[in-house]
This record gives C-alpha cells, structure tokens and sequence, in this order.
C-alpha cells in the first residue's frame, strides 16, 4: 500500500503537471506592431511575443538601431561621416568607423557584380534630377553628361589600413539610398532576434525582411503590389526568413511633354531609365535585396534577368512597361489575384 505521504507527493507532482500544461495552453502568442517615420520613410516593426511589454522592448532596441544607422549613413545631415566624405572629396580622404567602411566596401563589391548599374557615387546625378516637385524642366545633355563625369565607383579610393575613403575628384558624392534601408532592416532584425524575439518583420515602405512565423504558425507572406494600381496586390510570395525589396517607376517620378522620367538613375549615362515598371528581389538579405532590385532595374529584363539567374539564393520578378510579367528561374508565386498574370506566368 502507499503511504499517505507517497501519495501525497504523487497528487501533488500530477497537479503540477496539469498546472504547467494548463499555463503553456493559455500562452497565446501576438504580433506586436509599431509604424514610425525612420530614414524619412515609414518603416513598420513587428514582433511576435507572449507579450507586449516584451515585443515593445525589442521593437524599441530595434528602432534605435535604424536612428544610430541613419545618423552614420546620412547625406543630409551635416554631422554624418558621408557628409564629411562628401566635403572632402577631391581635398583629403576621412577617416571613418569599421562600419561605414565596410558598407562601402560591400557596395562596390556590388557595383562591380552589376557592371556599374549599382553605383553609391550616383548621387552626384541628384543636383540635377530632383523629384521631390521642384523640377521645372529637364537638365540639358552637357548638365547630364557633366554630372556622369562625377559618377564612378572605381574613383572611390579606399584605405583598408587606415579604414579611410577619398573620394577622387571634387563634386563627387555618394549616398546610400538604394542600399541603406536594407542595411537598417538587417539590423533591426538581428537586434530584436538578440532581445529574444523568434518571429517578426521589418518593413521599409515595402522593403522587407521577415524571420520566424505568424503566431498561428503559418509563413509570413508578402503581396507583390499592381504597378497599374499600387494600393492593389496581384500575387503572394512566402517570405519566411527571407527579404523581398521591390523597385518601381510608379511612386517617384517627374513628367515633361507627355513622358514620364522615373527617379531610378543609370549610374552609367546619369539619365533616368525605362522600360520597365517594377523589379522584386527576394533571398535571405535584405540589403543585398535593395542594391540588386535597384541594380536589376537600370540593366533592364535580359541583362537582369542573366544576372539574377547566376546568383545563388537570389531570386527576382521583373514587370515590364508592357505589363509581361518575367519570373527569374526558380522563383515561385503563391497565390494570384489576377488571372490575366497567372496565364502569363505558365505562358
């Protein structure tokens, strides 16, 4: 027989079990959102956690994390270590963090990958293409062809001693703007996995990177927006612990006598391109993701799709002036909300 005390001990083991089970049942997990104006576009944090304290605490580490990078990658703040390697260019090279460095160094690594389509020294082209309603009229050829002579990443001249940039000629100038929003979600995202957060999204106006998944389990998915109607989405693609960076024609743009002249400049004639409306990156980084979406964008469909198609893990969509929607080669789309680009697709 079993002693009072024995079974004492047992009844309470069981209730302990029960009560440890019963707790992990009522554990509901939550996706915790915040929208703010960050790198002067909106960014929207998600973090999926037991609870909300927990999430705003990674959100916040995360957000402070955008704020410490834009401060460091800024051209328009005067205190910025590339604004001061915009001052000197032609003068002296600076001296700047390991950080900054190294994004400079990744960058022209892409420049080279790209032949020059990817290009941080293209922001010399920003005195004369502005798109922000102040333009007037078009720059004149020698305006143009004047400020592609200040466009060229092999003038970036790079000290990995003394980690310092020299940008070689005076007028030259570089920014981040097709690769930093990138560079500011990956760490956002390793920041908050750091505060514990499993599962969660950073999201730059629609440049993303996701880890983890939804609190019911499910991947997280990304809608691909309509060029025609932005507000709309035609397809779906699963987005688990991947970046998917979209580059369009449709939102920033200026138009003289009928034509339409998008903000995406060819670093290498320093006009704005054409011919298509959109290109989405997807593969695990999202800054990688952002320079390539850019880069794929000025190369156009073939010589884009070519590049895309020869590295690995990276995978794109590519939609045409004409509407023809181009998939790179093992890129698959879940869902369609428009029957006309799934008939496309399996064209």
């Amino acid at each position: 027989m079993l002693s009072f005390r024995k079974i004492f001990l047992l009844t309470t083991l069981l209730l302990s079990q029960l009560l440890t089970q019963v707790q992990a049942a009522e554990t509901v997990l939550k996706a915790h959102k915040k929208v703010l104006l960050l790198m002067g576009t909106r960014f929207e944090l998600t973090a999926v956690a037991e609870s909300e304290p927990e999430a705003n605490a990674a959100i916040d580490a995360g957000v402070k994390e955008i704020q410490r990078i834009e401060v460091l990658i800024s051209e328009w703040q005067t205190t910025s270590q590339t604004s001061e390697i915009n001052r000197n260019a032609g003068i002296k090279p600076v001296v700047v963090d390991q950080e900054l460095y190294d994004l400079i160094v990744r960058s022209n690594r892409i420049s080279k990958i790209t032949g020059g389509a990817f290009d941080i020294s293209f922001a010399a082209a920003n005195k004369i293409w502005k798109f922000d309603g102040s333009m007037n009229r078009l720059p004149t050829p020698e305006e143009v062809a004047e400020s592609v002579k200040k466009i060229g990443y092999e003038k970036i001249i790079l000290d990995p001693q003394k980690h310092s940039v020299f940008l070689k000629e005076k007028g030259m100038k570089i920014g981040f703007g097709a690769i930093g929003k990138g560079y500011a979600a990956n760490r956002a995202r390793d920041l908050m996995k750091v505060r514990g957060i499993s599962s969660g999204v950073v999201n730059a106006a629609g440049d993303l990177i996701s880890w983890g998944k939804q609190p019911d389990g499910q991947p997280w998915y990304v809608g691909i927006a309509d060029p025609a109607e932005k507000d709309k989405v035609f397809s779906w693609l699963t987005a688990t612990d991947m970046a998917v960076v979209t580059s369009g024609n449709y939102e920033k743009f200026v138009e003289f006598n009928g034509k339409k002249y998008a903000h995406i400049i060819d670093p290498r004639t320093g006009y704005p391109v054409s011919g298509l409306k959109s290109v989405t990156i997807i593969c695990p980084n999202a800054e990688l993701a952002d320079a390539l979406a850019t880069a794929t964008f000025v190369l156009g469909k073939e010589e884009g799709l070519k590049l895309i198609n020869q590295l690995k893990g990276v995978e794109c969509l590519i939609i045409t002036d004409q509407d023809e929607l181009i998939p790179s080669e093992k890129l698959h789309l879940n869902f369609y909300k428009n029957q006309e680009y799934e008939k496309q697709l399996h064209n």
